[in-house]
Parts: structure tokens; C-alpha cells; sequence
């Protein structure tokens, strides 16, 4: 799924007005961060639950792995959580109070001009699982904060991606039908399958110079 070839049939571009990314795993990529995001929800739901950390790990992974099983689909950690009875305003409360993202991210300035050239022709928008607080910390951080019209979270809805309400919420939010959206994640269950099915385009990218070859489809 990687890079190219996810973004449905005929003229890729034909049509187009509105490009929706994730932002974790996709505008940047953080192993660390990734791992600190990790490791805080495990605290918490160790917290929770009344058990360690190691065993919350494996909880959730378990968990991950009976979900995907049952779906056929990859499995966020939200949906774990929620599977697991974890209250995700609880926890994205945690989040914020716990996590320092800013040691872990590097401004990429082959990314903010990308987003920069973007946005002179696309109406740019993030739709992510993350919490508007931390969302905004990272992307303040990696100097990209001011060229999205619209950055839909996790708390508009508390219901994390994928899913179809929220989705055709946010085309009526930004006056798009599905075949003007462009939707650009790292991980197709989750970022890409569905808004695909609904009639959206989308590009799979896992690193930050697949990133940038977004403009040979968009030409």
C-alpha cells in the first residue's frame, strides 16, 4: 500500500478541492513520540484497571489482535480502548497533562514548503484521532499549524476513525462532496479504506519522503 497507486480510478486529481491528512505517522514521523503516545495510554489504563503496565500492554494487544480478527481490519488503539471500556476523554485528559511532545519532533522544512505549495491550490484539512491540545503542541512544533482550514479531533465527536457519521460530517463541514477529497495516512485501515469506499481518493504514505511525492499525483 505504500506511496503511490491508492488513489482510485481515471485522473487522480480530476475534480479535486480539498486534501484531508492524518497527522501522526503521515506530516511527520516519530518513533519516539509514537512510543511516548504508547506508553502514556498504557499508564493510564494500568491506572484504570488496577494492573501494571506490562500487563496493559498486553491487554491492549490482545485486544488489537480480537478486534482485527473479527473486522478483518486493523485496529486503533482507540477502538481498543473502547473495547476495553476505557473512557477516551479520560484518557486523551491524561494525554495532556503527561505528554511533552515537543523533544520529539524536528521541523521538516521540505514538509511546510509541501503544505505551503498545497495550499495555494487545495483547501487543506487534518482529521486525526488525536486531541486538539497535544494536535496543536505538534503542529506549532513542527511549523505547519497555520495553512489547515479546518482540523477535525478526536473531541468533535469522541468517536475515532474510521467511521462514517463523522466522515459525512466533515464533508458537510467543508462543503465537499467525497469525489472533491483527497485523504492522505499512513495506515490504510484506518486513514484510508473507508473514506476510499465512500468515493474519496486517497494516498498511503509511511514516511516523510513518500510525503513529498504527492505532487506527482496531484500535478
Amino acid at each position: 500500500m505504500a506511496g503511490l497507486n491508492q488513489y482510485g480510478e481515471g485522473n487522480p486529481v480530476s475534480g479535486i478541492r480539498a486534501l484531508v491528512f492524518d497527522l501522526d505517522g503521515t506530516l511527520y514521523v516519530s518513533d519516539g513520540l509514537g512510543h511516548e503516545i504508547e506508553a502514556s495510554a498504557m499508564r493510564h489504563i494500568a491506572s484504570v484497571r488496577g494492573i501494571s503496565c506490562e500487563e496493559a500492554t498486553l491487554l491492549v494487544r490482545e485486544t488489537r489482535k480480537a478486534i482485527a480478527a473479527r473486522t478483518c481490519r486493523t485496529a486503533s488503539l482507540s477502538h481498543a480502548c473502547l473495547e476495553l471500556g476505557i473512557d477516551l476523554r479520560e484518557l486523551h485528559l491524561h494525554f495532556v497533562s503527561d505528554i511533552v511532545p515537543e523533544p520529539f519532533l524536528v521541523r521538516d522544512e521540505r514538509v511546510v514548503a509541501l503544505l505551503r505549495r498545497l495550499g495555494e491550490r487545495f483547501d487543506l484539512h487534518i482529521y486525526t484521532n488525536n486531541d486538539l491540545p497535544l494536535a496543536s503542541r505538534i503542529m506549532d512544533s513542527l511549523g505547519i499549524a497555520g495553512f489547515f482550514r479546518r482540523i477535525f479531533t478526536i473531541e468533535d465527536s469522541w468517536r475515532p476513525k474510521p467511521d462514517r457519521a463523522v466522515l459525512a460530517d466533515i464533508f458537510r463541514e467543508i462543503g465537499c462532496e467525497p469525489a472533491q477529497c483527497f485523504f492522505v495516512g499512513d495506515r490504510y485501515d484506518i486513514d484510508l479504506r473507508l473514506p476510499m469506499e465512500l468515493g474519496c481518493r486517497g494516498f498511503h504514505t509511511r514516511t516523510v519522503d513518500e510525503l513529498l511525492t504527492i505532487e506527482t499525483i496531484l500535478e
